[in-house]
């Protein structure tokens, strides 16, 4: 691992408690330091993990490197199963036990037959070579590949959201915010929100569900596996601003066969661009006066950057600044991979414009906190309720932030 003088890139192991550590009735098991466990909690604290599983950690010392003494993992497995009684155990490595080559799947094998009844499903990605992404796309497809099991389609209509993890800022709005268009566009509920807002008993039964609704490209293996199981078809990505929102609806409803409702969609709509309407003229100002406050520039999710840059400058016409993605395996000629150094050279390089990035980003810019689209985070995350990026009422409140950036802009010179 190089020298960073902001937070290194989470890792692998980082992506994987994400995504296992909201998932109620399981206890995550990180055999591995204690200070690893504890770091991770903090984040998920800060996140909105206010339920969930429950994590251990196993704790390593030098005699247990030194020898390749795993009893504190026995140990700990026996512990957890009988004080908490969970529904299934995930054992996550860390980085030494990875790079001493501790072969956890063989020791869950070992243990597993004095557990009959809680499952001990090992993880890996606990080197340092993998980054967090990798850990949510395997974490995800190894669960799909898991819990659940075959059943019938359930008698209402039903869909599995796949990919909202705590990694993703505002990662409980959005899903909330795709919920509600789903129930008032198609009339369907969630079976199973993986993995931000569910349990092991609805992982079981994600079989069941008549669509999957992939949000982030790491869950698309998981759904294309779901399909290749349970003959589910699946819509990849999400809606931002007005018209992304209502392609994304029209491209579910040709997925799944259903008939969106039009009456809402349009309601919606013309809510949403009566919201709008009084700033229009703001907007048609920075366009016309002030062409280089009115650039946009974005940092963060592959995803999020996309989405958020198609709304910003293909439907509201903002000019376009230096956009970068976070992963090297998830680079694009819209979204190009950029490490430390060239991303702080691409904000240095552009002194006007509106950034929205990371918490920590913004910070070391100075720039507006409202603008934070990924982390980083540098603040506590315990509202649930916060507006969403995505859907009709992300495309309002990504257009009043932008508003009121630019005004800030105009007004301090």
């Amino acid at each position: 691992m190089g020298l960073y003088k902001f937070k290194p890139p989470m890792s692998g192991r980082m992506g994987t408690l994400w995504t296992l550590s909201s998932i109620r009735g399981a206890a995550v098991i990180e055999y591995g330091c204690m200070g690893h466990t504890l770091y991770g909690r903090v984040f998920l604290n800060q996140a909105g993990i206010w339920e969930g599983g429950k994590l251990y950690s196993t704790h390593i010392d030098e005699t247990d490197i030194a020898m390749g003494d795993t009893s504190r993992l026995s140990w700990t497995i026996a512990q957890v199963v009988e004080q908490d009684k969970p529904r299934i155990i995930f054992l996550l490595p860390s980085s030494v036990p990875e790079v001493i080559g501790t072969d956890l799947p063989a020791l869950c094998r070992e243990l597993q037959p004095d557990y009959p009844h809680v499952p001990l499903l090992p993880f890996g990605c606990g080197d340092f070579d993998t980054n967090a992404h990798r850990g949510v796309q395997e974490a995800l497809l190894l669960l799909a590949k898991t819990l659940p099991v075959d059943m019938g389609r359930t008698e209402q209509r039903t869909y599995n959201l796949i990919g909202s993890c705590a990694d993703l800022f505002r990662f409980h709005a959005d899903a909330e915010e795709i919920k509600r268009i789903m129930k008032g566009a198609f009339g369907m509920e969630p079976l199973c929100v993986m993995t931000s807002d569910t349990s092991v008993e609805e992982m079981v039964s994600m079989g069941a569900a008549h669509l999957n609704l992939v949000i982030r490209r790491e869950g698309e293996p998981c759904a294309r596996h779901l399909q290749k199981r349970f003959g589910t078809p699946f819509v990849t990505g999400r809606g931002y601003g007005i018209a992304g929102t209502l392609d994304w609806v029209r491209r579910i409803g040709e997925c799944s066969g259903l008939e969106p409702d039009r009456e809402f969609l349009a309601v919606e709509e013309a809510r949403s661009r009566l919201q709008m309407a009084p700033a229009l003229p703001v907007l048609e100002h920075m366009l016309l006066a002030h062409r280089e406050e009115a650039a946009i520039l974005l940092g963060g999710h592959a995803d999020v950057v996309q989405g958020i840059l198609a709304y910003a400058c293909g439907e509201l016409k903002l000019q376009r600044g230096p956009c970068w993605c976070d992963s090297p395996d998830m680079g694009t000629e819209q979204a190009p991979y950029m490490g430390e150094a060239e991303w702080t050279q691409a904000v240095l390089g552009q002194k006007h414009g509106m950034l929205m990035a990371s918490g920590e980003i913004l910070e070391w810019a100075g720039r507006s906190q409202e603008l934070q689209i990924s982390v980083p985070d540098s603040k506590w995350r315990l509202n649930p309720y916060e507006p969403p990026l995505v859907g009709f009422r992300g495309a309002i409140h990504l257009f009043s932030l932008w508003i009121n950036a630019f005004l800030e802009q105009e007004n301090n010179g």
